[in-house]
């Protein structure tokens, strides 16, 4: 039996002593449509946010394709953070005594006129920062290393998992709120979305080279592409701002297919839309499962979500309390009690 693209296991989000998440277990097979629902407050976007890296998890698991991206501490890490604290606390050993083997250098040069031994260098530095008072080398090298292994450690944790690290690893998602550059045009729009898997040389850029503009026809035919297929095509030169609420719904969507995702997580795609915008909408989604792209969605309306669903994860204060095909979640109690508020059932 294959991996599931995205397996989440006992992931538990807590803000100080709010658990909004608490021992979440969710698994998303590929080519599949699934949707989270429940009650407002119920964690899904919590959840959504922990994918692709906007939070970290107070704990558990999360892998896609077998892979955890959750990257864990290792002996590489570690080795590279003791590598980077050493030459921060050579460097900073120099600098604070840069003098004295300035000193020693002239010395040599002009006093005894004899050439510098550049290749005993190093012996030379550490043989003139260990003649120096303990005050002097000791406390440079110390605090060199601390500051150099710590700015590792900490950018390495920061950026272990982020929004930027998630798209990389194929997975993209929009909001609840539509987020566009709403003063570039829908072209610019979908180009942006394309960015992180750009790859230019800086030189042929400034100079406008064959290699390069070759390139950016290539990627201007993509993105076309790309919008005919939302059914954008006939705002191509129109600013984001100036399209309809559902149109700027579907720009959301074709940005974040730009980015090439295997994984595409929407965020209440329907909210604010009338019923034939929904009934596109859904035909939209089944689309983009056709290319290949897995959905994973955060929906509001049930027909929307029964509609098109192959599996539905009921979430509510955190914890999910039933999953399953479309038919079975419905006519689950627990469910029927969260969206109801029937107290008889526990």
């Amino acid at each position: 039996m294959n991996a599931p693209l995205l397996l989440l296991k006992g992931i538990t989000v807590r803000f100080g002593g709010l658990v909004a998440a608490n021992n979440v277990h969710l698994s998303v097979s590929e080519s599949q449509i699934s949707a989270v629902i429940g009650p407002n407050g119920a964690g899904k976007t919590t959840v959504f946010n922990c994918v692709t890296g906007v939070y970290a998890p107070t704990s558990g698991h999360i892998a896609v394709n077998g892979n955890n991206i959750l990257d864990q501490f290792s002996f590489a890490i570690g080795l590279k953070a003791l590598l980077v604290g050493g030459v921060a606390a050579l460097f900073l050993s120099v600098a604070v005594n840069v003098q004295t083997l300035w000193d020693a250098a002239v010395i040599q040069l002009f006093v005894y006129n004899q050439p510098f031994p550049w290749s005993q260098m190093v012996p030379a530095i550490l043989r003139g920062v260990s003649a120096l008072p303990s005050s002097r080398t000791f406390a440079p090298l110390l605090l060199g290393f601390v500051l150099g292994s710590s700015a590792f450690l900490t950018l390495w944790y920061r950026a272990r998992h982020s929004p930027c690290t998630s798209v990389l690893k194929g997975i993209a998602r929009t909001f609840q709120n539509i987020r566009l550059f709403r003063d570039m045009t829908t072209l610019e729009n979908i180009l942006v979305g394309m960015h992180s898997h750009t790859r230019t040389n800086p030189v042929a850029v400034l100079f406008a080279l064959p290699s390069y503009t070759k390139k950016e026809k290539e990627r201007i035919a993509t993105a076309r592409e790309l919008l005919d297929f939302m059914g954008l095509a006939q705002f191509e030169n129109a600013l984001a701002s100036t399209l309809p609420y559902g149109y700027q719904r579907r720009l959301e969507i074709a940005r974040a297919l730009a980015t090439k995702p295997s994984l595409l997580l929407l965020d209440e795609p329907a909210a604010g839309m009338n019923p034939s915008e929904m009934d596109e909408l859904a035909s939209l989604i089944s689309r983009i499962r056709a290319r290949g792209v897995t959905v994973l969605l955060i929906e509001h309306h049930m027909k929307l979500v029964m509609g098109i669903s192959d599996h539905v994860t009921v979430l509510e204060y955190g914890e999910k309390i039933a999953e399953g095909t479309p038919a079975e979640v419905k006519c689950n109690p627990r469910v029927i009690a969260a969206y109801l508020g029937d107290s008889t059932h526990e």
